[in-house]
């Protein structure tokens, strides 16, 4: 009896649920369909894997070092890679945090200045800057014209409306930084081409540039790892080089003021060898007394002069490179086999997709007819 009941309790089989073995077969009675749509995506694929621009991609790991006269010492650096300032008391906005560093490298200075920096391509005898490179004597390739002309064709019809933008006149070295349209298509391209990613955890920093040739990628990473340094070296000196120059104004002007006391008392004392009045001793005490001033001031600021070229020197950033720029031995883009696998599987989605869309297409189209017969009836 148990067992009829168990027998009776089974849920039967509704037309909601999904048919496994129809589907199966549905799939397999459109093999066809789907074998074509995966040719041709594979085919596309190919087309684009072959056609797409090679990239070589080099990198550089530093970690940034910086001379402290703080009691914190090594403890404040790492606290900095985290964001973190341990002398906000006693060096109030003097500390350059690292975690800001991807923002000097995205900057529009520091990308005019590498993209117009010469280096050596392949195609070209000479060292060219990278913006005459790809304005000039780079041409597009077939999958960029393709490109352009297809998924881009709307926004070149629309700049064709629009017309080329008026020529500006030249401007003042003083004036804001205005980039014509050319400047800044190439501060795009080298603004993904040139990263910076930060370790915090770890401490360390890793520039990475991708070019289309080898030999390229490591001479911008390296590059653009010594111009990076160059921007933090005048961001975090600009105080105490502001300092230096005023303290050696002031010691150039007190030398000669002790100089010239010193000179005026010698030919005093000169002048006045056998002379013992009130007067004359009156005299050279005044001028020993001056002298005595000057030189006192100008040791002064001799000292502080010294002390000052050590502090540019101690705030001067020093990058301990971990792993140099090298020469990439193997291209990074673009990944064949990977964009073919992917071509391959939207083709067998898209002609699944197919095969299921025809079916679900027909039974609306049965279950229409047949009702419109009900209808006629």
């Amino acid at each position: 009896m148990d067992t009829l009941k168990e027998t009776n309790t089974t849920p039967p089989t509704t037309d909601d649920e999904i048919d496994l073995i129809a589907l199966a077969k549905t799939l397999w009675n459109g093999r066809k369909t789907v074998i074509r749509s995966v040719i041709i995506c594979a085919v596309f694929g190919l087309f684009i894997a072959f056609l797409s621009p090679k990239e070589y991609t080099a990198s550089t790991v530093v970690v940034p070092q910086v001379g402290k006269s703080s009691k914190m010492g090594g403890l404040s650096s790492l606290a900095a890679m985290a964001g973190f300032n341990l002398d906000d008391m006693t060096n109030a906005g003097e500390t350059l945090s690292p975690m800001v560093y991807p923002q000097i490298i995205s900057s529009v200075p520091f990308q005019l200045e590498l993209m117009n920096t010469p280096f050596s391509f392949s195609k070209v005898d000479r060292p060219v800057s990278i913006y005459e490179y790809y304005t000039g004597i780079e041409k597009p390739n077939i999958l960029t014209l393709i490109k352009k002309y297809t998924i881009g064709l709307p926004f070149v019809i629309l700049k064709t409306m629009r017309g080329q933008p008026a020529t500006r006149n030249p401007q003042p070295a003083t004036s804001l930084i205005t980039l014509t349209e050319k400047q800044e298509s190439i501060r795009k391209l080298i603004e993904e081409k040139v990263t910076l990613e930060v370790n915090s955890k770890e401490g360390y920093l890793t520039l990475t540039a991708n070019m289309p040739e080898a030999s390229l990628s490591a001479e911008v990473a390296q590059y653009a790892r010594e111009l990076l340094q160059k921007y933090i070296t005048q961001l975090k000196v600009e105080k105490a080089n502001d300092q230096l120059n005023f303290i050696h104004d002031r010691y150039t002007e007190k030398k000669k003021e002790f100089e010239q006391a010193q000179e005026t008392l010698a030919h005093f004392r000169d002048r006045n060898k056998n002379v013992s009045t009130a007067m004359a001793r009156t005299e050279e005490e005044r001028l020993q007394s001056e002298y005595n001033i000057a030189f006192n001031v100008y040791s002064e600021l001799a000292k502080q002069l010294e002390q000052a070229q050590i502090q540019v020197k101690e705030d001067t950033p020093v990058f301990s490179i971990l792993a140099p720029a090298v020469v990439p031995r193997e291209k990074s883009k673009p990944k064949k086999s990977m964009i073919l696998t992917i071509w391959i599987f939207l083709g067998g989605v898209a002609g699944t997709g197919i095969v299921f869309g025809k079916q679900y297409v027909g039974t609306i189209k049965e279950k229409w007819n047949e009702e419109k017969e009900n209808d006629e009836f």
